[in-house]
C-alpha cells in the first residue's frame, strides 16, 4: 500500500464492501461473495511472496519469527467488525445489552462479510458486550511499537492518494475535503481527541483547514443520512430510498472501476535489503 499501487487497493476495498451491500449481493455466487473468494485469494498470493521474499532475503523487512505469518485472518477483523463494534458501543452506552433490529442488520452484515473473508465464527461474537471483550483482546495482543518506514509510509500513501480519474475543478476540490474529512476522522476515532502528537508523528495532523472542510464534509453528508434513515421507517417511502440508494451504490462501484484483487510480485516495492543490493551492484 505505500507503493504507487494504494490507488488501487483502496478502490478495491471500497469496492468490496461497497458491493456487499448491494441486495442479494453476499447470497452463493453473488457478485460480494465471489469479491470475498478473490479477496482471500490475493491476500494468500501476497502473504506466499512475503514469506518467500523473508527466507531468501536475510535480513529482510519482514521477519515471521518476530511479526507472525503476514496478512493473517484475524486482521480483517478490525476492518469488517468496526460497524458492529461500533453499534456494540453505542448499544452498551445507552445501558442495552440487546440490539434493536437495525443494529441487527448491521451486526449481522459485518459478521458475515468477514466470515467470507475468513474468520472463524468464535472471533465474530453476536452480543454487544462479548463484541467489545473480543475486539479489545485482539488490541490487547498487538505488538507494542511504532515504525515510521511501514507504519506511518502505509498511513501517509493512503491519506494523500489522489483518487478521481481525472483533473477536473470539482474533482480536485472532492479529493481535497475527502483528505481533509479522513484526517479528521481518522484522528479522533483512531488517535484520540485531544493527544495529536501521533497525528504530528505521523505526518497526517489535521490543521485548521482540515477541520472546516471537515465541517463542510458533514453539512452535506449528515442530513441525507438523517433522511434516509427517516424514510426507512415510513411504508412506500422506503421502497423509493432503497432504489435511490442502490443507484447510488452502483455509481460508487463505476467510479471504483472494476476491481482486479491480483497482485504481481515482480512489482512490489523493492525492499530495503534489496535496494542495498542493487547499489552495491
Amino acid at each position: 500500500l505505500a507503493n504507487d499501487s494504494v490507488n488501487q487497493r483502496i478502490n478495491e476495498t471500497a469496492s468490496f464492501f461497497t458491493t456487499a451491500t448491494l441486495p442479494g449481493a453476499l447470497e452463493r455466487f453473488g457478485p460480494g461473495f465471489k469479491a470475498a473468494a478473490m479477496v482471500r485469494l490475493m491476500h494468500s498470493m501476497v502473504r506466499f511472496n512475503i514469506i518467500k521474499r523473508a527466507t531468501t532475503d536475510k535480513g529482510g523487512p519482514w521477519d515471521p519469527a518476530v511479526y507472525g505469518i503476514p496478512i493473517p485472518q484475524v486482521d480483517q477483523m478490525p476492518a469488517g467488525t468496526m460497524p458492529a463494534y461500533l453499534t456494540a458501543f453505542k448499544a452498551l452506552r445507552k445501558g442495552r445489552k440487546h440490539f434493536t433490529a437495525n443494529e441487527r442488520a448491521i451486526v449481522e452484515l459485518s459478521r458475515y462479510e468477514c466470515f467470507l473473508l475468513g474468520l472463524p465464527e468464535e472471533l465474530l461474537p453476536a452480543e454487544a458486550p462479548d463484541i467489545i471483550d473480543t475486539m479489545l483482546t485482539y488490541s490487547g495482543t498487538l505488538r507494542e511499537g511504532y515504525d515510521d518506514e511501514t507504519c506511518g509510509e502505509l498511513t501517509r500513501a493512503t491519506m494523500s492518494v489522489y483518487r478521481p480519474k481525472d483533473e477536473k475543478l470539482i474533482s480536485k476540490v472532492h479529493n481535497r475535503v475527502e483528505r481533509s474529512f479522513s484526517k479528521v476522522f481518522f484522528t479522533q476515532a483512531f488517535l484520540g481527541r485531544k493527544d495529536k502528537s501521533k497525528a504530528k508523528e505521523m505526518g497526517v495532523e489535521p490543521r485548521l483547514i482540515d477541520y472546516a472542510l471537515f465541517t463542510v464534509g458533514n453539512l452535506f453528508v449528515v442530513p441525507r443520512l438523517i433522511a434516509y434513515r427517516t424514510l426507512q421507517d415510513i411504508p412506500v417511502a422506503n421502497k423509493l430510498a432503497d432504489k435511490i440508494l442502490v443507484k447510488r451504490i452502483k455509481e460508487l462501484l463505476v467510479d471504483y472501476g472494476h476491481a482486479e484483487y491480483t497482485t504481481d510480485a515482480n512489482q512490489y516495492a523493492p525492499t530495503t535489503q534489496e535496494s542495498k543490493q542493487e547499489t552495491a551492484a
